[in-house]
């Protein structure tokens, strides 16, 4: 097999991004690493395959395992990569014609194992293109198998909003989410019109919260190097407009980074202190705020549960949590959760929060955040926390449409729903003595 095979080296990046995920490293930095040496239109594909794999991977798994007589469980990790792969060209891509999956997912089972492994792969795959096709499931049935989830986190879903809306979900974090971009340093209007000149199209995205563009390239969008945008979900920017700091406050932002959040919250904010615990956490940090920040932000490398400054008038938790609404954006994150993170993750939300809450002076607020649809990372712990501490009282703002707050007045925005990542967000004032 030829080095040079065409459209190799696409599947081959796909494939070395699956490895790293495989190995820890997160899905966005795998995928800049893997695709920095590619063409525009391959970086696109390999981003496409490698998603598709973790969206549909239990549906391939089943698939592959029909074709391989010891199933799926006896094929090494880098193999099996390679097979699934193949596997998503040939069952979820009717673009790519069938000899051309094969032929390109046997050029990287070459480059990782020799004649043997690819022997082997093109012959799991040439079985795998043979067999008839079982058609669509029947509404309802098995839904953690064929949109590729955790089965106990589904279960959890269909206990909380039916199997119907379940199945609304699923497909939303099955779907390829669109780019979203947000204001930064050019108002609205100079962005459309910079947009518009350059012939990119774009509409609002739901509720107003950003513009969606007719790109998958943000870097190539007109504004990005004078930091005119940053890439952010409509979900983060309805939470900053929830937070709805007072104008000239002094913001702790606890756990920052990237910085989409402190980035808003300065648009508002007299001065935004904001940290976050690793050196690569804060280095993403800085490289946001220097490029779209307003001068009035800065980071520092700071444990939540040793705040660097000793009062704010609003203190900003995003914490740390599961994920779960961002499942679309982030298609690997649903293999790594489990019961155990959840609890886990769960009391180190409540740590921060009471590491947090002596910064806040009567009067100030206390903002509270995650990107997860779990109750006890969101309402239950609000609960716990008033509880323990019952000079907080909740305050919802009257900066979003009330469709999105729950009965209790906090930020609740479900994917099937409102057509955004998931989010939560509860805005609680210390009550002045």
């Amino acid at each position: 097999m030829k080095q040079h095979l065409p459209g190799l080296a696409p599947r081959f990046a796909a494939w070395r991004i699956l490895h790293d995920v495989r190995h820890g490293v997160p899905f966005d930095v795998a995928l800049r690493r893997a695709i920095v040496d590619l063409d525009p239109d391959d970086r696109r594909l390999a981003h496409e395959l490698a998603a598709g794999v973790f969206r549909h991977r239990s549906r391939l798994d089943e698939a592959l395992s029909g074709a391989i007589d010891r199933g799926v469980d006896s094929v090494r990790p880098d193999t099996l990569d390679a097979l699934r792969l193949g596997a998503f060209q040939l069952t979820q891509l009717d673009r790519i014609p069938a000899h051309a999956a094969v032929q390109t997912t046997v050029g990287v089972a070459r480059r990782l194992g020799g004649r043997r492994i690819a022997g082997f792969v093109n012959a799991v795959l040439r079985k795998l293109t043979r067999e008839p096709d079982a058609g669509p499931e029947p509404p309802g049935e098995d839904l953690a198998r064929s949109h590729s989830h955790p089965g106990w986190l589904v279960d959890r879903w269909v206990a909380r909003f039916g199997a119907e809306e379940t199945g609304r979900l699923l497909l939303w974090n099955n779907a390829r989410p669109a780019l979203v971009i947000q204001p930064a340093r050019w108002s609205r209007s100079t962005l459309e019109t910079a947009l518009t000149a350059a012939g990119v199209g774009f509409r609002p995205a739901p509720f107003d919260a950003g513009l969606v563009v007719e790109t998958r390239k943000p870097t190539l969008l007109p504004g990005f190097a004078e930091g005119g945008f940053l890439v952010q979900d409509p979900a983060q920017r309805l939470v900053t407009r929830f937070f709805a700091p007072a104008p000239g406050s002094l913001v702790f932002d606890a756990c920052a980074a990237p910085g989409g959040k402190s980035v808003a919250l300065a648009a508002v904010a007299g001065i935004v202190v904001a940290a976050d615990k690793t050196r690569v956490r804060v280095r993403r940090l800085v490289e946001t705020t220097s490029r779209a920040g307003s001068g009035r932000i800065f980071p520092v490398q700071a444990d939540a549960t040793r705040p660097p400054l000793r009062r704010a008038d609003a203190v900003v938790l995003d914490v740390p949590c599961l994920g779960t609404g961002t499942f679309a954006r982030n298609p690997d994150a649903r293999w790594r959760v489990t019961p155990e993170a959840l609890a886990t993750l769960t009391e180190q939300a409540a740590r921060f929060l009471a590491a947090t809450a002596p910064l806040v002076p009567p009067g100030g607020l206390l903002l509270f955040a995650t990107c997860s649809l779990e109750p006890e990372e969101n309402e239950a712990q609000i609960e716990r926390f008033l509880t323990e501490h019952p000079g907080f009282r909740r305050e919802p703002a009257a900066t979003v449409p009330t469709e999105l707050l729950s009965d209790a007045g906090d930020l609740t925005l479900l994917p099937q729903r409102t057509g955004t990542d998931g989010a939560f967000a509860a805005r609680l004032r210390r009550i002045a003595t």
